[in-house]
């Protein structure tokens, strides 16, 4: 069967990134039939390829290596004031606020914001908020020195040429020097001090919350569904010192007691209701295009429950397009759990009137929500960059986390779920055969290895699991681990 290829970008928020160029096969159930080989990183000529991806990317002379490295004692923040002072601004202007969100601006009171030093979640009719940046004076500095700033604090980065795939492990631990913690609740415009950051979770958020908040000093306060997630993504947050309350209902269901709780006591919400929350996940999108040195891919795909992943991914593109790092935003993908797809149904009615739904047991747990919260901006993100929603079943989730696997990686089951979504879009023709696909994954496959260890037993209910490798047990004799050898290895058995 002839294979065409697609580049595949791996991103595995907070943990790992891996790239890899990905032979899939035509019939699109396949997306590593063809030989992955590993490329040392490092600046070296790369090995001579095809003619194809020869013309497909850049010769290497046009690596170079990092231009810049900051001194270890040297703060990031410093470092930032420095390079703005040395350029001649001394008054720049920058600004943001706290508006009500809308899809039609024009619908919206223009009067009404609120400082970001202010506690506040919904807008006065009860709708979401957004974070509005000052943008005419974000632009009174040109595209090139916001590159220019962005490559000063991280240093030139370079992927791999040719077939090849490269791991960036990033871990989630939060490295704050004592001296540099900056406790934004403490000038919080509150009438009460605010006594903790709480969220609620499934898993995921609750493990990146009380790491922070530990390595800060700050109480945390973790909602999580009873019996619906991971031993591994339950003791993160404990081990972190959080105060867990183990719930019986479903994320929504924690959701739903959180803002009320939230709204009682002076607990600061890290949810993406919270329009803060997603000022700091679209700088992904930032350092998705920085690592391409500036160039726009042509799709990403982000696994989606409660929404706020997909529309923080469209700001920080949109964003780079108007202050002219970029010319163009990036096709969006939100990807999701046919037994927790809310956004696929209203996606595939025509963006008729949303209807939550009750979201059925998954394996990808951190995206069972029926009830997203981001719905809204969701939708306005999809709409504004031409996107697609697109759903994996059970069965098709972890056959595709299983053969992942299989190239070197340890994916999650939310990462299952957008590679199901890429397999679908190249079979039928949507992603076309060189385009450069972004695959975002929110977790480790070490928070989910029970489902993993089910699948390779074969253990899993009306599953085939297809990709299924068992351990094999043999007696602990020569002629036996020999026979067994050959079963497995039939080339063996041949020489």
């Amino acid at each position: 069967m002839a294979c065409k290829k697609v580049n595949v970008i791996l991103l595995v928020s907070m943990l790992v990134v891996v790239m890899a160029s990905v032979e899939m096969a035509e019939a699109g159930t396949c997306y590593n039939d063809c030989m992955i080989q590993c490329m040392p990183i490092k600046y070296a000529t790369r090995p001579q390829c095809e003619s194809q991806c020869d013309q497909a990317y850049p010769p290497p002379t046009t690596i170079k290596p990092p231009h810049h490295r900051r001194p270890a004692e040297v703060n990031i923040r410093e470092e930032a004031a420095l390079l703005y002072n040395s350029s001649g601004h001394n008054n720049h202007g920058f600004s943001a606020k706290y508006v009500p969100f809308s899809p039609d601006p024009a619908s919206v009171d223009p009067f009404e914001s609120y400082s970001l030093d202010e506690v506040v979640y919904r807008s006065q009719s009860g709708g979401l908020l957004d974070v509005q940046h000052d943008m005419e004076a974000l632009k009174k500095f040109d595209g090139e020195y916001w590159k220019n700033l962005f490559d000063s604090r991280v240093g030139r980065t370079t992927w791999p040429y040719g077939s090849g795939v490269w791991s960036k492990k990033e871990w989630v631990l939060p490295e704050i020097d004592s001296d540099h913690i900056v406790n934004h609740l403490r000038r919080m415009k509150n009438p009460r001090p605010i006594v903790g950051v709480g969220c609620a979770s499934t898993g995921d958020t609750s493990a990146a919350l009380s790491a922070y908040c530990a390595a800060a000093g700050i109480p945390a306060i973790v909602f999580l569904p009873a019996n619906r997630i991971s031993v591994a993504q339950l003791v993160q947050p404990i081990a972190n010192g959080a105060v867990v309350l183990s719930l019986d209902t479903d994320f929504d269901g924690c959701m739903r007691l959180i803002r009320e709780v939230t709204a009682e006591l002076p607990i600061y919400l890290a949810n993406s209701l919270n329009s803060l929350r997603l000022e700091g996940q679209k700088t992904a999108a930032v350092e998705i295009l920085q690592q391409f040195d500036w160039e726009v891919p042509d799709w990403v795909i982000v696994p989606g429950g409660n929404l706020g992943n997909i529309f923080a991914f469209y700001k920080g593109f949109y964003m780079c397009k108007e202050l002219g790092l970029v010319d163009r935003i990036p096709r969006l993908v939100c990807a999701q759990a046919a037994n927790a797809n809310p956004l696929y149904l209203h996606y595939k009615s025509g963006w008729s009137d949303f209807k939550p739904i009750t979201a059925s047991t998954t394996f990808a747990s951190a995206i069972q929500i029926g009830d997203p919260v981001s719905i809204e901006r969701a939708v306005f993100a999809l709409k504004n960059s031409n996107g697609i929603v697109e759903e994996a079943t059970e069965e098709e989730l972890m056959d595709a986390t299983a053969q992942a696997d299989l190239t070197g990686m340890f994916t999650c089951p939310h990462t299952g779920v957008a590679l199901v979504a890429l397999a679908k879009l190249r079979k039928s023709g949507v992603i076309g055969p060189t385009d450069r696909t972004i695959v975002v994954s929110t977790a480790h496959g070490l928070k989910f290895t029970q489902s993993k260890v089910d699948y390779h037993r074969a253990d899993i209910q009306d599953m085939v699991c297809r990709h299924a490798n068992p351990p094999v047990e043999v007696k602990a004799d020569f002629g036996s681990v020999m026979d067994a050898l050959k079963k497995k290895l039939p080339s063996f058995g041949h020489k």
